[in-house]
């Protein structure tokens, strides 16, 4: 049986009513929506050291450090240490052997009175699990969804109290920390759009999986993380950037997939305006992708993330089966050129009036969508293996009553074509690449860039096993280093090759 869910005032009353937490509320922006739940709750003597809100930008700075924003991850994190610090060197000595300090905060920007502004937040919490422990952490960046300054504020401190109440009480149950951020609001709300966990309690936690939940509980409807496996708040990463995407399986990386982002990148450049830009590259992953079986394989998920990882990629996971929701997705953040790359096969497909069933305006609106806001399509061709026929933009084939929209984005240069790829490697589809891993055939070795080819041998992914190396010698990582707890599922049988995948 599931235990039953505590209301917002009852998981306060209940960090109040436990005698190891102690400490320190800091928030900036949109009130102490946060501390006030504590206050009201009762009990709050044995709780709160100090809470305190910092509005002026010069009373700010002169507590925590200059900062060139005020509502960004830096300033959080000074928040956090500098109050944390604080509380150890002024109550260690006197109740350290009883108390387990703590210290929340949140740097907010709410609703303004012109409605103008992006209201959005960071907030995070520092804690102890028992007296005299190293310390844990977890930060957030959540984005407000009402309407009105008032309800904004209701619901970050609605988010505060679950967080603290995760951290206390489910920092052991990583899957359940992140489902419970929401109890008691919506994703009509808050949207959580990223979350990292450090420190002693979370050191066997992979932040890449609890960025994936993020988007599979619908938290968010897109996570990103850097070749280190760092997670960034989408946001911070594409603001006023230009941004080139590739969309793919990548199950494994293939030479196909970098030829295919190389080819895109060139000619992304040419663009007016882009030479001179740091130009943010995404290979993104769909839930629909992942999810192809009915259930996430969190074992296959890491092993994409590290052959990712292992070329230097950029990650997002979406939520955008439609190319046209991705579109407006990156369009928030930015109003630079936007460019996504994807073979012949995919363009097809987006042609296909099946996917617009529940658009009014059926293909014609997803289309406007699509090509708004400087958006183009850079389209890698695709051979075909048993005609041997070369699809591209000039000869590709869409339904004839969409024949003249078509040839009207093409002589607009809303869809440019990838002249400039390698032919050599066309033959490559990461179908048969799998089958030949699970075959042990040394032929998918060529098939691949070098760092993808260590990668999937010394961690045999993709069904690899080592030919030298018995089964008991190289032991396998249990299902709980790679889920949250949550069982195996075998490796997802679905083709979405970057150079033929079905559009989404």
């Amino acid at each position: 049986m599931q235990p039953e869910k505590l209301d917002t005032r009852s998981k306060a009353l209940s960090i109040n009513l436990d005698e190891e937490r102690y400490g320190t509320f800091a928030e900036i922006g949109a009130g102490q929506e946060v501390v006030r739940w504590f206050f009201t709750a009762g009990g709050a003597a044995g709780t709160i050291s100090k809470s305190i809100s910092a509005y002026d930008m010069q009373v700010s700075d002169a507590i925590y450090g200059s900062c060139s924003r005020y509502v960004c991850r830096q300033r959080l994190q000074s928040m956090l240490d500098y109050e944390y610090e604080l509380n150890l060197n002024r109550l260690q000595r006197s109740r350290g052997l009883r108390t387990a300090f703590f210290t929340f905060a949140d740097t907010v920007s709410a609703r303004n009175f012109r409605g103008t502004n992006e209201c959005h937040g960071w907030m995070g919490v520092k804690f102890q699990s028992h007296p005299r422990d190293e310390a844990s952490q977890i930060i957030i960046h959540v984005r407000m969804l009402d309407d009105s300054n008032t309800q904004q504020q209701e619901a970050l401190g609605i988010v505060g109290v679950n967080l603290l109440y995760a951290a206390f009480f489910l920092y052991h149950r990583p899957e359940s920390l992140v489902e419970s951020l929401l109890d008691g609001l919506s994703t009509d709300r808050i949207e959580i759009d990223m979350i990292e966990c450090s420190g002693i309690e979370f050191r066997h936690v992979d932040n890449r999986l609890m960025s994936l939940q993020l988007v599979q509980l619908g938290l968010s409807n897109a996570a990103m993380f850097v070749p280190d496996g760092t997670v960034i708040q989408p946001s911070e990463a594409l603001y006023k950037k230009p941004i080139l995407v590739e969309r793919g399986s990548f199950r494994p990386v293939t030479h196909v997939n970098l030829d295919m982002i190389r080819c895109a990148r060139e000619k992304f450049m040419k663009e007016p305006g882009n030479g001179e830009e740091e130009v943010v590259s995404i290979m993104e992953i769909t839930m629909k992708n992942l999810m192809a079986t009915g259930d996430i394989d969190y074992h296959d998920f890491l092993a994409r993330a590290d052959v990712l990882a292992a070329c230097g990629k950029t990650v997002m996971i979406s939520n955008f089966f439609e190319y046209y929701r991705l579109a407006a997705y990156l369009a928030r953040f930015t109003k630079k050129s936007i460019g996504i790359t994807m073979g012949a096969h995919s363009l097809q497909e987006i042609f296909n009036e099946k996917y617009y069933t529940d658009l009014a305006g059926g293909i014609l609106e997803a289309l406007g969508r699509l090509f708004k806001n400087r958006l183009r399509l850079y389209i890698y061709p695709y051979k075909d293996r048993t005609t041997n026929v070369l699809s591209t933009v000039d000869n590709l084939e869409v339904p004839s009553e969409h024949g003249k929209l078509y040839n009207y984005l093409t002589e607009k240069l809303c869809v440019i074509p990838l002249d400039n790829y390698n032919p050599d490697i066309l033959h490559i589809f990461s179908r048969e690449i799998l089958t030949k891993i699970k075959q042990g055939d040394p032929e998918w070795e060529s098939m691949v860039p070098d760092p993808v080819k260590e990668v999937i041998k010394a961690k045999s992914y993709f069904g690899h096993r080592p030919e030298t190396v018995s089964e008991a010698s190289f032991p396998q990582k249990s299902s709980s280093e790679y889920s949250l707890n949550a069982s195996q599922h075998s490796p997802i049988p679905f083709d979405e090759e970057s150079n033929m995948a079905v559009a989404q």
